[in-house]
């Protein structure tokens, strides 16, 4: 429900404002002084502010101008007498969206009201897009041709059209949020807000005020009456990383939500309906995590409407080449050089590892190699996490001075050898395991003469 604070020294327009607006849905207050409505918008903080031009003390000028200081994204109707269009044109200078002359049709008003309203819920929108545009991030930065990320891919473009909700479970590092982000962009939603929402960072009164926003006075420092994410979202996307770490009074209210499409404020009692599509993401095991107590089961089921399952980098080394290429070329980028080279040892050391930290380990490692490194990256530019021992690397064992892609092949013939002697020889089963085809397996075996 959106807040008005109707500002008028004559007491008759604010009882005739207050009523009329009340009438519409709007929740209003009101103000007999400029110093007052100041005030009230420090603790209320309204959608809106409609004020008449000629007050004593403060004119609606001077208030307007003070706004623009504290509030500048609260949108201002100035009502001005008949016939003084050039203090509308000056307030209308000063920062005013729109006015309307003394006295007025109601259903003026409202209309009036109705597009300031609006605006103010673009620039909002617009605000939130910004700050996605200048994360830079999109489908592009989601790097993979394995067959695990192109089934990821293909996932993402199928659930992008609809509207059903989406759990992405993987590891931390996996590019759960990538991919959260991918959906949105591709989905009818894509012009409105994407919301994001880590769970796992705040303490449970500050999550459920994050998500549903909270009224004046609804806790400690509650000052001021503040919207929720759920309500920044509206028409968007709101996304729940770390879902799992939600505490159980928490799930109670989001299945709600998910239900009903409504919420209360915390301390509110006011219902608000939203249009939210929901993406959440977690690196536990939910349905563990049922069985075990710590989780709502209806809320899970609500949550894996279609769930979308991230590989971890250590079950797809295919993508290392470019994964590579693409960090080094965009931290380079970063600091104003060329993209140094990486060497064939360092490279080895890359394969070799583990990843534990997935793609956002490998990311980190890079950046740092890069700021290090001269014209070549080497193993003493990589970070000592990314060293492996010998029994970390399971053996496999690079020659020195090899060139990237005699390094790649000689890591695939290694890795195919391996799989084809666990598995008796058995293609299918060798594929399974090295996640890719079968038809793909037989053509790497004759390409490396290992048949």
């Amino acid at each position: 429900m959106e807040r008005i604070l109707v500002v008028d020294d004559e007491k008759n327009y604010l009882v005739v404002l207050s009523a009329l607006l009340k009438g519409e849905g709007y929740e209003v207050a009101t103000a007999s002084s400029g110093a007052r409505a100041l005030a009230l918008v420090g603790e209320e903080e309204p959608d809106l502010v409609i004020t008449d031009m000629r007050m004593p003390a403060m004119s609606g000028l001077e208030l307007i101008q003070r706004l623009q200081e504290l509030a500048p994204d609260t949108p201002v109707i100035v009502m001005t007498a008949y016939g003084t269009v050039e203090n509308a044109v000056e307030a209308m200078k000063a920062g005013a969206v729109d006015y309307i002359t003394k006295p007025f049709e109601n259903q003026q008003l409202l209309l009036t009201v109705s597009k300031a309203l609006r605006l103010r819920r673009l620039m909002a929108q617009n605000r939130l897009l910004r700050e996605e545009l200048d994360r830079g991030r999109g489908f592009e930065e989601i790097i993979g041709e394995s067959r695990a990320m192109r089934e990821v891919f293909a996932m993402v473009d199928k659930v992008a059209a609809t509207r059903a909700t989406v759990l992405i479970t993987g590891e931390s590092g996996t590019g759960k949020e990538l991919i959260a982000r991918a959906i949105h962009k591709r989905s009818p939603r894509a012009g409105e807000p994407f919301v994001a929402v880590n769970c796992t960072a705040l303490t449970e009164t500050l999550l459920e005020s994050e998500l549903f926003g909270h009224e004046k006075g609804a806790f400690t420092g509650a000052t001021a009456r503040r919207q929720g994410r759920f309500e920044l979202a509206h028409k968007g996307t709101l996304f729940l990383d770390e879902v799992g770490e939600i505490p159980p009074t928490t799930q109670v209210k989001l299945l709600r939500v998910l239900q009903e499409r409504t919420f209360e404020r915390v301390g509110g009692n006011q219902p608000i309906k939203v249009d939210v599509r929901i993406i959440a993401a977690t690196n536990r095991d939910l349905a563990r995590a049922v069985a075990e107590g710590s989780f709502r089961d209806d809320l899970f089921y609500r949550l894996n409407v279609v769930r979308i399952e991230l590989p971890p980098l250590r079950e797809r080394k295919e993508d290392l080449p470019a994964l590579v290429a693409h960090f080094v070329k965009k931290y380079a980028a970063e600091i104003g050089r060329q993209p140094p080279r990486v060497s064939p040892e360092a490279m080895r050391r890359i394969y070799e590892h583990s990843w534990p930290g997935n793609v956002r380990e490998l990311e980190n490692a890079l950046e740092r190699a890069v700021i290090l490194a001269g014209e070549e990256i080497r193993p003493r530019d990589l970070p000592l996490e990314v060293v492996p021992t010998r029994e970390e690397s399971g053996g496999i064992s690079i020659p020195a001075g090899m060139g990237i892609n005699q390094a790649v092949e000689a890591l695939e013939i290694s890795m195919i050898k391996r799989a084809l002697a666990e598995h008796q020889g058995v293609q299918a089963r060798a594929a399974e395991a090295l996640g890719i085809s079968k038809s793909h397996l037989a053509y790497k075996i004759k390409k490396y003469g290992l048949g």
